[in-house]
């Protein structure tokens, strides 16, 4: 016979990484906006992927400066890394504290791209029509009668 009441009491709606992606994410956010070094102004910390054992976290940010900032971002991420991952020790409670790796978030830099990629192509011109989905395309030929008009001819 199967305990039940054990097997709900470990069963959570929001797994523990998850809670420590988010967690990590505000108290990071939380550090940089402390630390007062004109090349972290125009950062954002857009996500936290922590390792199940919590020996790595991943931190993606963007920044207003683009790629071409990346290098000055990220030499003052290495700079002040000991300080946050020491403000993540004092605020989070974990037994282990992540190795922290800062990288551009992949996916703001892609639709970035697709954004420009949109702008080259110009706005959607309103002289041209759409066809609507719901009717069918027009062929060349005549539509066959209906049940109706075909037994009245």
């Amino acid at each position: 016979m199967v305990n039940r009441r054990s097997s709900r009491r470990n069963v959570r709606q929001y797994p523990r990484t998850a809670r420590l992606n988010t967690l990590l994410q505000q108290i990071i956010a939380e550090a940089l906006v402390e630390i007062d070094d004109e090349r972290l102004d125009l950062l954002t910390v857009t996500a936290v992927d922590v390792d199940s054992d919590l020996n790595r976290a991943i931190v993606y940010y963007d920044s207003l400066q683009g790629a071409e900032g990346d290098a000055e971002v990220l030499e003052a991420l290495e700079e002040f890394r000991p300080r946050i991952r020491k403000a993540v020790g004092q605020q989070a409670r974990v037994k282990r504290v992540p190795e922290l790796e800062f990288t551009p978030d992949p996916a703001v830099r892609a639709g970035s791209q697709i954004e420009a990629k949109l702008a080259e192509i110009g706005p959607i011109r309103d002289d041209v029509p759409v066809p609507d989905q719901d009717e069918p395309a027009p062929s060349g030929d005549q539509a066959a009668p209906s049940g109706d008009q075909a037994e009245d001819a």
